[in-house]
């Protein structure tokens, strides 16, 4: 199907990667997330963005470093919105996540999906808006767009494979606004050890200029930035290994896994203030 009304490049680009790999699991007969929704948006792209041409760089194991991550932010939003049925969730940086669709989100809960003008253009021909939930096409690291979200509730804010692209100040100033303009809430983002950041920068750069900029040294340096923000859960991606069904993609998380340096890579973080 053509004429979707939107050219991806660079950064922007990215976004079929995770939207592929988690079309490629929920398919399979043992599927850990069950994204019908990416399923389905791949069937309807077919190869008019290139989609072809990704598959030749993807791996079948790839695909669980995305969906184990995609899980546990999953495990953590459900948690926080059977405690909060008055929140209003913010995805920053979301691509072509189809992450409302696949919880049960309780009525009254606005759900905003924040990314470039670029990505949100086809988020809403793939995912288009509804009652209570909205695409906002902006660089998460403007201000403007802060005034369209709802700031007298609970705040869901899910910065799934974001917050390592952006430089340094940059991720300050955007946890900063988040604080400051809500009175509680939980924010949910994955991180990278220095070392990973460190060797990304030294790889050939598949996608232009779009490389990890920020490292996660420990949940107490975001602390320090901002008193309001304490961790309250820190998982290693590689240490979920148990729920892949691959038997061969099973034992090779839990073998890598054993190596500190490795098991590290990759943390999710769960805060709350």
């Amino acid at each position: 199907m053509g004429g979707w009304g939107a050219e991806l490049s660079g950064v922007e680009r990215t976004a079929l990667v995770t939207l592929y790999l988690r079309a490629l699991e929920s398919r399979s007969k043992d599927s850990i997330l069950r994204d019908h929704a990416a399923s389905e948006a791949v069937r309807r792209i077919g190869d008019d963005l290139g989609l072809g041409s990704l598959k030749m760089r993807l791996t079948a194991g790839d695909r669980y470093l995305v969906v184990l991550r995609a899980r546990q932010f999953d495990l953590w939003a459900k948690a926080f919105l059977a405690r909060h049925h008055d929140a209003v969730v913010v995805q920053l940086g979301c691509g072509l996540d189809s992450r409302a669709s696949r919880l049960n989100v309780p009525a009254g809960v606005p759900w905003f999906d924040v990314d470039l003008p670029e990505v949100a253009a086809l988020r809403r021909e793939l995912f288009p808006d509804r009652e209570g939930h909205r695409t906002i096409g902006a660089s998460v690291t403007e201000s403007q767009w802060w005034e369209e979200i709802p700031w007298d509730r609970p705040v869901l804010a899910i910065a799934e494979g974001l917050l390592m692209y952006l430089p340094e100040p940059e991720v300050r100033r955007l946890l900063e606004r988040l604080t400051d303009r809500f009175t509680t809430g939980s924010l949910l983002f994955d991180g990278a050890a220095p070392w990973v950041v460190w060797v990304s920068n030294r790889l050939p750069r598949i996608y232009g200029e779009f490389t990890m900029q920020w490292a996660t040294r420990d949940a107490r340096e975001v602390e320090r930035w901002i008193p309001r923000l304490r961790c309250v859960e820190e998982i290693a991606l590689l240490a979920q290994h148990a729920v892949i069904p691959s038997r061969l993609h099973r034992h090779l998380y839990q073998a890598l896994g054993l190596i500190p340096p490795l098991r590290d890579e990759l943390r999710l973080f769960r805060f709350e203030f």
